[in-house]
């Protein structure tokens, strides 16, 4: 119930300001251009693969900025140190906290929704590609939250925050890209520490429980290194 508390109260900041509005927006717009373009403009074939290779762009962005301000601007106000002296575990706030973040990215993808009924109508898509390719995008936006809340725990200025969690959440994704330039055995360690190897593999309609479990790993390591942050300032 105390993480329940704190993720509606969250979820009320996101919409109470231009935040999640902007968000959403931003988000949408970019999704449905690339949407027209590659799947209508050039007759490709019925699929959402030109849209999920640019959504984790966009999520590298876009969830910094949501998540910037869930510490920091606590940190910032001194409403931190009200948080810490109520009767509310470290767990709830940064469960809540969280949780709020990924309540925002959930609606943003279920806005994507439309875009597979429209292929599903005109074409005859991989429905399980289509489903492991949406668990994909969950599972990578969890993760780039997960990190932004970390990044956003370290210091009272949001833009800081932003730019910690954009540069990390940015090079984990693109690293698999750089490994033809390196070693094989140094190549196959950043493919395998990479964002994008393990989504790209649930684009591909494979939902394999090592990728399950990276990302959830992904996830639970830098909440576990929030709350160590959240305890040290205690």
């Amino acid at each position: 119930m105390k993480t329940l508390v704190i993720l509606k109260k969250e979820i009320a900041n996101f919409f109470n300001t231009p935040i999640a509005y902007i968000f959403l927006f931003i988000f949408l717009v970019i999704e449905g251009f690339f949407f027209q373009s590659f799947v209508f403009a050039e007759g490709s074939e019925a699929s959402l693969r030109s849209v999920f290779a640019i959504t984790p762009w966009a999520f590298s962005i876009l969830i910094p900025a949501i998540t910037m301000r869930l510490f920091s601007e606590e940190k910032r106000s001194g409403t931190i140190e009200i948080l810490a002296t109520l009767p509310v575990s470290d767990f709830s706030i940064i469960l809540g906290k969280f949780l709020s973040s990924v309540f925002l990215l959930l609606l943003a993808i279920l806005c994507t929704i439309p875009y597979a009924i429209t292929i599903s109508i005109y074409g005859e898509p991989d429905i399980g590609a289509l489903v492991s390719g949406y668990i994909g995008l969950f599972l990578l936006g969890s993760a780039f939250s997960a990190i932004g809340i970390m990044f956003s725990s370290f210091t009272k200025n949001q833009i800081i925050a932003f730019i910690l969690s954009l540069a990390v959440g940015f090079t984990l994704f693109v690293m698999a890209y750089l490994t033809s330039f390196l070693p094989i055995a140094v190549g196959n360690f950043l493919s395998f520490i990479s964002f994008s190897s393990h989504f790209e593999n649930m684009t591909r309609g494979v939902i394999d429980t090592r990728d399950v479990i990276y990302f959830l790993s992904a996830i639970i390591m830098p909440l576990f290194i929030t709350q160590k942050t959240l305890i040290k300032r205690k």
